[in-house]
């Protein structure tokens, strides 16, 4: 602002005298016109004060464009409670904002030697304009304030639903224990999306943008940048506040967050990632772009009223995720842990090349390494919670077990993100050290390692968990379906392609060796009463009492194997099919052999019924009910044969 001294600044003597001249008159303290006759008295007695004339000119122009701006300016400001709103008198507002600028002009192109009272009068109607445009500015922004349309930017987030088959979407914590779980129960994990670059929204009315531009303008050139930054960084604050609360975000302390429930916090994490992408991607870019435009002529405005605008939204998301990153690490969590690093990490460099305030930009990276952080920490949880899962109840009918369903399913979902976890696994130490050579020759990535680690800790804890069954045979049905489960899960998925084929094989063939097991320990009592050793002779002359026995105990073995093992269970149509081929193969062409060498000795007799109870052909059908899980007495079998 300008200000009147005695002294010039940058003339010489006469603008001094000049100066002095004024001075002395106006401490007189008499009315303007006696003041102007006097200095015109002056001048003739010095020629130094001959331009005193010119200044009496200047300043009685300068008085007549005062009187005019004042009078538009008191007036609107006399009746700023019935005056109508800025953006719907148009005509009005132009007329204020021209006085201000002639105000403006006039406080420029005063001299030095201008009257202090034309000065003080144009300060002070300064500060009368800037008070109504402050408050013009203030209710223009909460007036054409657009509400957000989160609907429609949800509709513009391509999402990825991935299917997890679960108890109920948890599991228990440790796997200390385990329910049943319904095949046919599928949970969809909904895994964040990507929002399109062309996303963007109106984050204020476009009519309005001008007005606030130009009243911006005025408020910096009069010295008051420092209140129109305030007004507009405080209402678009809570703007963006309101955004959030739109987009399902509530503020909550960390301990609240800690507190919440899983399948409540899933929720909120859902939204939350969502928030993080339009937040960052869609609200703060248009803010900057607002910010850019209407404080155009302050670089240093822009730059304040953006970071003050954007630092309470974004520190409110980094505080949730900072909370989710040091809570207490469940098996359940990766999965949306994963989606919030995701977002936050395709979104920081969007946030670093908007916002420079370091403080918001250093919380930033440090909440992208806590999510970090917190995923490794989780996946560890989970590879030492299937490691320690040491359930002693075994499964009652030989079925795939549900560690073995829970964790196929959690680990092909693992797959999905295998990008991710291999960023963030590459520094750590490789934990797979167990594995045999040939399972990760060809495997490079840590991920990989990780997986085939975790592959080979299920297994071990399947071989543990057999041992619980007492019948040796239902030990290698109960491998035999996990395995089968296993390799199934791992070709039908892009698993197939981090352990590969040979791991396929591999377990194929032990799959076969399990098979050939089974056989020995379920059937070799049954087929030992089918030797010819024994008896006491040839086929002719066999002991007709050992022959008795003999039937009757493989009746005895073959009806307890059939009453045990059609309530076992082998879910894979092809696994039950070829095993049944096998007992086929085994079992029929030593029945039928041994009943055409012995079976005339007791045809002839007394009772040959009750030794001779089945024919091959009998057996043979007999077979597919096994592995059906559905328990058949004796009684069903002898209708059947009869």
């Amino acid at each position: 602002m300008a200000t009147t001294t005695t002294t010039s600044l940058g003339g010489g003597a006469d603008d001094r005298v000049l100066a002095t001249a004024q001075q002395i008159v106006k401490s007189l303290n008499t009315p303007k016109n006696v003041r102007e006759d006097m200095l015109l008295i002056f001048s003739s007695f010095d020629n130094r004060l001959s331009n005193i004339t010119d200044l009496i000119k200047e300043e009685s122009n300068s008085q007549t464009r005062l009187d005019v701006a004042e009078k538009v300016i008191f007036r609107w400001d006399s009746s700023r409670h019935s005056a109508p709103a800025w953006d719907e008198a148009p005509e009005e507002a132009a007329e204020y904002l021209t006085a201000v600028d002639e105000i403006l002009d006039l406080l420029d192109d005063l001299s030095i030697r201008s009257d202090n009272e034309i000065i003080d009068r144009a300060e002070t109607a300064v500060q009368v304009a800037m008070s109504r445009l402050e408050e013009e500015f203030r209710h223009l922004l909460i007036r054409n304030t657009v509400p957000l349309d989160a609907e429609r930017l949800y509709g513009s987030i391509r999402r990825v639903s991935l299917s997890f088959v679960s108890n109920e979407g948890e599991i228990d914590e440790d796997f200390e224990s385990f329910g049943e779980v319904d095949n046919e129960r599928t949970c969809f994990h909904e895994r964040g999306g990507s929002l399109g670059d062309d996303v963007c929204v109106d984050l204020i009315n476009s009519e309005a943008v001008e007005d606030l531009k130009v009243i911006a303008e005025r408020m910096i050139r009069s010295g008051y940048e420092k209140e129109c930054v305030q007004v507009y960084s405080n209402v678009r604050r809570d703007a963006l506040d309101e955004c959030l609360v739109i987009l399902g975000v509530e503020k909550l302390s960390i301990e609240e967050v800690q507190k919440i429930d899983w399948k409540t916090l899933d929720e909120k994490m859902k939204k939350w990632i969502q928030a993080v992408k339009i937040g960052i991607r869609v609200l703060l870019a248009g803010e900057k772009r607002l910010c850019d435009y209407i404080f155009n002529g302050s670089d240093s405005a822009k730059e304040i009223c953006f970071n003050e605008t954007a630092k309470g939204c974004v520190m409110q998301l980094l505080n949730f995720g900072e909370a989710v990153s040091i809570a207490r690490k469940s098996s359940e969590k990766l999965f949306r842990i994963l989606d919030m690093y995701d977002a936050l990490e395709v979104v920081f460099p969007d946030l670093q090349s908007m916002v420079t305030d370091e403080l918001v930009c250093s919380e930033a990276k440090g909440v992208l390494a806590g999510l970090a952080d917190a995923a490794k920490g989780t996946f560890a949880e989970f590879e030492n919670a299937v490691r320690s899962e040491t359930s002693k109840k075994p499964m009652l009918n030989g079925e795939i077990h549900p560690l073995t369903r829970y964790v196929m399913n959690y680990v092909k979902l693992v797959v999905d993100y295998s990008g991710t976890l291999n960023s963030l696994l590459e520094n750590d130490e490789d934990e797979s050290d167990d594995l045999q050579n040939d399972d990760v020759e060809s495997t490079t990535t840590p991920i990989a390692r990780r997986l085939l680690g975790l592959l080979s800790t299920l297994e071990s804890n399947l071989e543990e968990k057999s041992r619980l069954y007492e019948d040796g045979a239902m030990q290698y049905i109960f491998l035999m379906n996990n395995i089968l489960y296993i390799v199934q899960k791992v070709k039908d998925s892009e698993l197939i392609k981090l352990v590969g084929d040979q791991w396929v094989r591999k377990r194929r063939g032990q799959i076969r060796q399990y098979a050939t097991a089974y056989l020995r320990a379920a059937w070799t009592k049954a087929l030992l009463c089918l030797k010819d050793e024994g008896i006491g002779g040839s086929s002719s002359n066999a002991s007709k009492v050992a022959l008795k026995d003999r039937f009757k105990n493989f009746n005895a073995c073959f009806e307890e194997i059939y009453r045990i093992q059609t309530g076992w269970k082998v879910p894979d149509p092809q696994l039950r099919e070829e095993l049944r081929i096998s007992i086929s193969e085994k079992v029929i062409p030593a029945y039928r052999a041994f009943l055409g060498r012995f079976g005339s000795q007791l045809e002839s007799g007394r009772h040959a019924g009750k030794y001779i109870k089945y024919t091959a052909e009998d057996l043979e059908n007999y077979l597919p009910d096994l592995f059906e899980g559905t328990p058949l007495v004796l009684h069903h079998m002898r209708r059947k044969s009869s």
